[in-house]
């Protein structure tokens, strides 16, 4: 029993709430700390005219599951009126189990730890297990991180496709206002001339005067036949 009270305290005052001890001694505290848990839970839902008075009394059942170290507080004391000794870890877990604990588990009807085995440890071959409470802070602080990180890509997600929207949209304004500028209606087009039709090409006159040329050396060669 001094064993599973060791335990019990060293797991509640742990900072990361988990503690590694053999597989067998995890077992044996699993349903003892649960008990525990179970007396703060209900000491946290009390409701009416004597819910104080209950609440004391399930703190005294609690307190079994923890070395006090109150049993020995006059002779450490050494006279009375003396400097009265610090609380010991047992004391500090009956309070956070009460305060912290009790409230954190209150809508969960069971299963407030977790054992997660280790293998065996070299030496004298025990199995070892790491036995924990359930929604501790490395858990919360876990499920937190990956919210934000699944909340960041959404919200990436949704940058990217209003980006690619504005850019389509963008494009196609301005390929609108080019295209009203190369655009002419073809009475504007013969109100000014014709535009490009009515304009010769380099090669049509080249083509002409090369003509012009070869019908003058014809009509050349002709006059001179008649001659003679």
């Amino acid at each position: 029993m001094s064993m599973l009270r060791n335990l019990a305290t060293s797991l509640v005052n742990a900072r990361d709430e988990r503690i590694i001890t053999t597989l067998p001694k995890a077992k044996e505290l699993r349903p003892f700390i649960e008990r525990a848990i179970t007396l703060s839970r209900r000491a946290n839902g009390l409701d009416g005219d004597n819910a104080a008075v209950e609440a004391v009394h399930l703190r005294r059942q609690a307190s079994a599951f923890f070395h006090s170290g109150n049993r020995l507080q006059s002779a450490s004391t050494g006279k009375r009126g003396g400097i009265r000794a610090p609380r010991t870890a047992g004391v500090l877990a009956l309070k956070r189990l009460f305060n912290e604990l009790g409230e954190r588990f209150k809508d969960r009807p069971g299963g407030y730890t977790r054992i997660i085995e280790l293998g065996r440890r070299d030496g004298d071959n025990a199995e070892i297990a790491i036995i924990e409470l359930v929604d501790n802070p490395r858990e919360r602080e876990a499920a937190s991180s990956t919210a934000k990180g699944a909340k960041s890509a959404t919200s990436g997600k949704t940058k990217t496709s209003f980006a690619s929207k504005s850019g389509a949209a963008e494009g196609g304004r301005r390929g609108g206002h080019k295209a009203d500028k190369t655009y002419e209606k073809e009475e504007t087009t013969a109100a000014r001339g014709g535009g490009e039709e009515s304009i010769p090409k380099p090669e049509d006159s080249d083509k002409a005067g090369s003509g012009g040329r070869r019908s003058e050396k014809t009509e050349s060669t002709a006059n001179e036949k008649d001659t003679m």
